[in-house]
């Protein structure tokens, strides 16, 4: 199998088979707690997306280059964790400066970028699966935002949907956002086994 080939497969694989949320139940916080409107789904999905391929890339090239060099293997939870909450301070400095109303409707859930563990997830399974290159560490990682921001932003929708949906009392609210998550994740584990 060619490289190219190699990449697409990877990218399919992490966006729609393991999916982080949908398959490995990472992220769920954010998940649900800003998939209310499709705007503040979206936007934290690309804020994700943005964190995690830099963490992702970042901690790669740390790890191997430089931990491992030095068999300091110990250290990689502290190091990654430092770099998400750097990647994370830019990016909550850029949605200060350019997207106040943004910024402001996201309240607590942006520095909780920081503690998500689907970024720090994805960081330790690129590891975990042996990942040689760095290109493939680079995609994989931009995938799972990816992957994340379509979970986010498709939960979002159902939800603004359900506003107008006649929901029995005793389901409105959590229960039924519960419920269609679940629905959610089994629709996803349907594309199981189709990338090996």
């Amino acid at each position: 199998m060619d490289m190219v080939t190699a990449l697409v497969l990877a990218f399919i694989s992490i966006v729609l088979i393991n999916n982080l949320v949908f398959t490995k139940f990472l992220g769920i916080c954010p998940y649900l707690g800003v998939s209310g409107r499709i705007d503040m789904a979206f936007g934290m999905g690309m804020a994700v997306t943005f964190v995690v391929t830099l963490s992702g890339t970042m901690t790669y090239m740390i790890d191997n280059w430089i931990l491992k060099e030095l068999g300091l293997e110990v250290t990689r939870y502290v190091c990654f964790i430092l770099v998400i909450a750097g990647a994370v301070q830019l990016v909550e400095m850029y949605l200060r400066k350019f997207f106040p109303s943004l910024y402001e409707s996201f309240g607590i859930f942006l520095p909780l970028i920081t503690t998500n563990c689907a970024i720090l997830g994805l960081c330790l399974f690129i590891n975990l699966w042996e990942i040689d290159r760095l290109l493939e560490a680079v995609v994989l990682s931009f995938g799972a935002g990816i992957g994340f921001t379509m979970a986010i932003c498709i939960m979002a929708g159902i939800r603004e949907n359900l506003k107008l949906a006649d929901v029995p009392e005793c389901l409105k609210g959590a229960p039924i956002t519960l419920i269609t998550a679940g629905l959610l994740t089994l629709a996803f584990m349907g594309f199981a086994g189709m990338i090996r």
